[in-house]
């Protein structure tokens, strides 16, 4: 290892020996502080950040998910089957509510509701479906296993004896029909897929499942004489929360910010001052603080605010979300006193998988999403929420299950954490394997054996991926050379792309850039053109410098033009052969400059009214 290597991470191994020393050796403090009540909660947080730290550096040596750090950290202080540092873990559950809290807030800041709306069938279909018929699989499945709906008893499944309660089954049933949002949403935004249409379509459907979470939570007080009022009217009451956020929003909070957007400090206390307003207010009409925050995120997501928001709460909401996956850690019974209830747990957990991809791939496969697109989607979501805990509690505290059924939840939800955290981060690999399963058993993917027809090399430019850059360059293609579109060949695995390309008549195949198959059977050998206007950070399977050397494989004499995010990268793949590299943001400081001039000079009303002239006109295929 180098020195500066060794020099950069000499404080983080100095924090963790410093960390593991405090732990070991005074684990006392942690102990002693259960009797000082002044000081519980301070040294329940200290230990608990402590260990995390210790168990992510560790994990990210050996580059495995902080999530399941966080998670293990939680297992190594709990009582259950940890030292027992943090016996209580009530104040820990109070700041981990806080962290979820943030982490749905930004969750809304970033959604785009109107590319919600433009997921359109897909979206809707799937998110009402995928509830009903994830819950109707898991009833008749574990009622094959022995569980039933009826007065309480005591029954053997797989040689493990359960106390029964009254409704064991229908609570196994609708909690393995949801879904985790913190989890995925972590995973998605740290791999930069959240704005993807498998990620917008994943979101969605989260955002469906809490809905149906709703439900469950007014049902569940009363299943023996279910109110259907009472759901109407939570029904109402969350539409009243939406409408009273969105009215607060456009007309109050707006005026607000537009005032205050010179103080950065103030910004960032008024927005999360609004984001617990809008809680409290979820709270007051008897719905989850959890559904407020993501309205309040929603409601303030068009503002031009919310990416400096977004940037100032993301060390806030760390803090306190590695504090919530380590109280989730902490509620990990300990296996070896519960062997049985893991075998039927690990049952429960392959069968939660299997539900996924039965119910969300065929629906999104029949709406014309391709296979690519519902696979990712059926990944991304084969994991249980956090929301069937806070179901089962319920259950407990109404007496309609047993403690054992919460039990069986608890490590079907530790299972699926860890298992799909591994799912979603290799879910390109993993989609990739089942897409080629599917296709040779005749489920063929968006084109299908229609691009076995593109062999003939007929077009002279070739555009490898297709994102902002190359959406605007079409548009400014359609305006100015027909002749360009005419000559040009498109490929990309987006269904949305490839529909709206074939439309206005210009060549696209749907396909992988990331496979050399893909691109030769897309007949580039001929082109004297290849484009890659996407940069690395949102390739996904690949990266400029590799389209490099497979466009020189492929058509060595094609001239070459890619995408760079830094001088220092585009120097590099200069060196590796590209002929042009693209750099957005030094093409847009250039632009910038006589801009800048012109508004020195007060001419900035007339340059504000061209633009705006200019953008009327203008109709990108990802708009």
């Amino acid at each position: 290892m180098r020195y500066l290597e060794l020099e950069r991470l000499s404080p983080a191994i100095s924090l963790i020996l410093l960390s593991l020393l405090a732990i070991l050796v005074f684990p006392e403090v942690a102990i002693a502080g259960h009797a000082a009540e002044d000081h519980a909660l301070l040294n329940s947080i200290g230990i608990s950040i402590l260990v995390a730290t210790v168990l992510a550096f560790l994990a990210s040596l050996t580059k495995q998910p902080l999530i399941l750090a966080y998670i293990s950290a939680g297992a190594v202080i709990g009582p259950q089957f940890g030292f027992g540092w943090v016996a209580s873990k009530t104040d820990i559950r109070i700041i981990a509510e806080i962290g979820l809290i943030l982490l749905l807030f930004m969750i809304g800041l970033e959604l785009n509701l109107k590319k919600l709306k433009e997921a359109g069938k897909s979206l809707i279909t799937t998110g009402v479906l995928q509830f009903i018929l994830c819950a109707a699989l898991g009833f008749g499945f574990f009622l094959l296993l022995g569980f039933t709906v009826g007065a309480p008893y005591e029954y053997e499944i797989f040689g493990v004896k359960v106390l029964g309660g009254e409704y064991d089954l229908l609570y196994l049933a609708v909690c393995l029909a949801l879904s985790s949002t913190t989890i995925v949403v972590k995973l998605l935004y740290e791999k930069f897929e959240l704005d993807t249409l498998a990620g917008r379509l994943t979101i969605g459907v989260l955002i469906f499942q809490d809905l149906w979470a709703i439900v469950i939570l007014s049902l569940a007080p009363s299943l023996d004489n279910p109110q259907i009022l009472q759901i109407l009217i939570d029904f109402g009451e969350a539409a009243l929360l939406v409408v009273t956020s969105l009215l607060l929003s456009k007309y109050l909070l707006g005026y607000i910010f537009k005032k205050i957007a010179k103080l950065p400090e103030l910004v960032l206390v008024a927005s999360l001052g609004w984001c617990f307003l809008i809680c409290g207010l979820a709270d007051f009409l008897g719905l989850s603080r959890a559904m407020g925050a993501l309205i309040a995120g929603m409601a303030m997501s068009t503002f031009p605010y919310n990416l400096d928001i977004i940037a100032k709460i993301v060390s806030i909401r760390d803090f306190f979300i590695t504090l919530f996956f380590v109280a989730l850690g902490m509620e990990i019974p300990n296996p070896a006193n519960n062997l049985g209830f893991v075998l039927v747990a690990g049952t429960g957990a392959l069968f939660l998988v299997a539900t996924r991809f039965l119910t969300i791939f065929p629906i999104l496969y029949l709406l014309k999403n391709g296979s690519r697109v519902s696979l990712l989607t059926s990944i991304n979501l084969s994991q249980l929420s956090e929301f069937a805990l806070v179901i089962t509690v319920l259950g407990l505290q109404n007496q309609q299950i047993s403690p054992d059924i919460q039990t069986i939840i608890i490590f079907v939800f530790v299972i699926t954490s860890i298992t799909s955290t591994y799912m979603i981060k290799f879910n390109q690999q993993l989609q990739d394997f089942l897409s080629k399963l599917l296709n040779r058993i005749g489920v063929k993917d968006i084109g299908g054996a229609a691009d076995e027809k593109f062999t003939t090399p007929d077009k002279e430019i070739a555009m490898l991926g297709f994102f902002r850059i190359a959406s605007a360059f079409m548009e400014e293609i359609e305006q100015s050379d027909q002749e360009i579109k005419e000559r040009m060949v498109v490929i990309d695995f987006n269904p949305r792309v490839f529909r709206r390309l074939k439309k206005r008549g210009v060549k696209v195949i749907y396909g992988d850039i990331s496979n050399l198959q893909t691109l030769h059977h897309a007949g580039i050998e001929g082109a004297k053109v290849v484009i890659s206007s996407v940069p690395d950070e949102l390739l996904v399977g690949t990266d400029n410098l590799r389209i490099i050397n497979q466009i020189k494989t492929l058509c060595p004499h094609a001239k070459i033009i890619v995408t760079a995010g830094s001088a220092k990268q585009a120097l590099n793949l200069y060196k590796a052969g590209a002929d042009y590299v693209l750099l957005p943001n030094l093409f847009t400081a250039k632009n910038l400059i006589p801009i800048v001039e012109l508004m020195v000079h007060g001419r900035q009303v007339l340059l504000k009214e061209e633009e705006m002239a200019k953008l009327r006109h203008c109709h990108e295929v990802l708009d």
